[in-house]
């Protein structure tokens, strides 16, 4: 069967299809799924460009929705037909996180999904949302689970909350989505006016463009009265801190979900302190979270923005799009 592999060094240039063994068929608490789609994150880029370390050969992809072709002894959660999707920490089943690297995140320490079958665990996946595509499902493995367990899981977002989404990538339209789901207000930033809007078309109440209105934490905070707000998806990382802290409110939770502007810079830990806030590092989450996320689409009926879907011939040039910050929402691979 066909797999899209990094090379070495690992480049985009040098991803590309070879040829892998068909992995057979499940055995006991296994299930054998036939891949059908799958979407991009930042933390793929990371591994097929090479700034995230990984072996070379590694089949590339976090993220896979698929159909059930067989079921190992003793597994009874699935059947044959049934509509998948996998987890990004196969060995993080419940309960608080105790998982500090990606040794067994596919697409990083094992093998991904960019690929025609997989034969893994059943705990691996869980079932994807009532009418989902597999592209669409897929897209919940990653950058909506970061969203809901940042919100929901971890934040306790109830209606009337405020939340702040930096840019409009597939964690912060998700977040978008999920907050407005819930009942609460959403602003959003974004350096791109025409992207501002589609955020407006989704839901979003205020909208603030980081490149015009430079102390944008302060203006958000203006915007709330001078209350601030409760919730912060922080993908920036030390470039975007300060403002974040400025916009949440005395008491409010930031969660830090990337670092797209940098890995090191300074912290205001004083402005911090003042807040009395909580900055909470955070990577995806648990199969159990992703279950009861896939029970609340169900419940809200929401859907993933998909921008774009390339098929996994053109994997590298889906990539290209994604370095280029092109996309609103999620960028999609479908085979």
């Amino acid at each position: 069967m066909k797999a899209m592999t990094t090379g070495s060094p690992a480049t985009l240039d040098t991803l590309a299809f070879t040829e892998r063994a068909d992995p057979g068929q499940p055995g006991r608490g296994e299930i054998r799924v036939a891949l059908h789609g799958s979407s991009l994150n930042f933390h793929d880029l990371g591994v097929v460009t090479g700034r995230m370390p990984a072996d070379p050969g590694r089949v590339a992809l976090a993220d896979a929705g698929g159909t059930v072709e067989a079921v190992g002894e003793g597994v009874t959660e699935f059947a044959v037909g049934d509509q998948v999707v996998s987890c990004f920490f196969p060995d993080w089943q419940d309960g608080a996180p105790t998982i500090g690297n990606f040794a067994r995140t596919p697409g990083d320490g094992i093998d991904g999904y960019a690929t025609e079958f997989a034969v893994a665990a059943a705990t691996a996946f869980t079932h994807a949302p009532r009418g989902y595509d597999p592209v669409e499902a897929a897209a919940i493995t990653t950058a909506g689970l970061t969203a809901w367990r940042a919100l929901v899981g971890d934040g306790g977002l109830k209606a009337g909350d405020t939340v702040l989404l930096l840019g409009t990538g597939g964690v912060s339209i998700w977040g978008l989505q999920i907050a407005k789901a819930m009942g609460a207000t959403a602003v959003v930033t974004s350096s791109s006016g025409e992207k501002l809007e589609r955020a407006r078309d989704l839901g979003a109440d205020h909208l603030v463009n980081y490149r015009e209105v430079k102390d944008w934490g302060r203006a958000v905070a203006d915007w709330t009265g001078g209350r601030g707000v409760d919730h912060v998806l922080e993908l920036g990382g030390a470039g975007t801190l300060a403002n974040s802290i400025a916009a949440v409110r005395v008491g409010g939770h930031i969660a830090l979900i990337g670092t797209v502007t940098g890995v090191a810079g300074d912290v205001p830990t004083a402005a911090l302190m003042a807040k009395q806030a909580r900055l909470q590092g955070l990577i995806v989450g648990s199969r159990r979270q992703q279950q009861e996320f896939v029970r609340a689409i169900d419940a809200t009926g929401i859907r993933p923005v998909i921008d774009r879907r390339f098929p996994l011939a053109e994997l590298p040039d889906a990539f290209r799009l994604q370095q280029s910050s092109g996309h609103f929402g999620k960028i999609g691979v479908e085979w």
